[in-house]
């Protein structure tokens, strides 16, 4: 059983390489977003962070933003949302709740509001189904602020949206017209 600050440290360490930077481990992510686990194992160790198949299920199983997926055939494995690097998922557009939430930070709104909501260094949107998560996720970047979407008008003006596997909403910019600040 690995300790908190080992299960965070692989955890960071698989965020960076299946979401942003896979070549630091030598690895080339597949379609949808998947490798293999026997080679992400062996790209970590010519890193320096040799982590056992045990390791890896412990971090995936215990993580609690879910950020990881592991196939049902056990030999893959994915991040579940979040990437920079220019990859298909494998989503179908799906109909989304009439809300969503956004949490972002207060130093950030008054570009949002300018601007709308954009996925910036990332390929989407991400969004939130309760305004708990979405006020978490504003606070990594200073004093939290909630938006909530209007989803069902931009889903039926066209826009798709996405759930990944970890219940994270995704979706493309977001014009400010559909977005309502619910807490500052």
């Amino acid at each position: 059983m690995l300790n908190d600050k080992k299960r965070k440290s692989i955890s960071k360490k698989l965020s960076l390489i299946l979401r942003h930077r896979p070549e630091i481990a030598f690895l080339t992510l597949q379609t949808g977003g998947w490798v293999r686990i026997e080679d992400l194992l062996s790209g970590l160790t010519k890193t320096g962070s040799r982590i056992t198949r045990d390791e890896l299920e412990e971090v995936v199983e215990t993580n609690g933003k879910k950020r990881f997926t592991i196939s049902e055939c056990g030999t893959l494995i994915r991040a579940a949302q979040g990437h920079s690097v220019k990859t298909e998922i494998g989503m179908a557009p799906q109909k989304p709740p009439g809300i969503l939430f956004h949490g972002t930070s207060h130093k950030a709104l008054p570009f949002i509001i300018k601007e709308g909501l954009k996925p910036m260094n990332r390929q989407h949107v991400h969004l939130s189904l309760d305004t708990e998560t979405a006020r978490t996720v504003g606070q990594r970047h200073g004093k939290p602020v909630i938006l909530s979407l209007n989803c069902q008008s931009l889903s039926e003006g066209g826009q798709e949206f996405f759930c990944a596997d970890n219940g994270v909403w995704l979706t493309g910019p977001v014009s400010p017209d559909y977005l309502t600040v619910i807490s500052e």
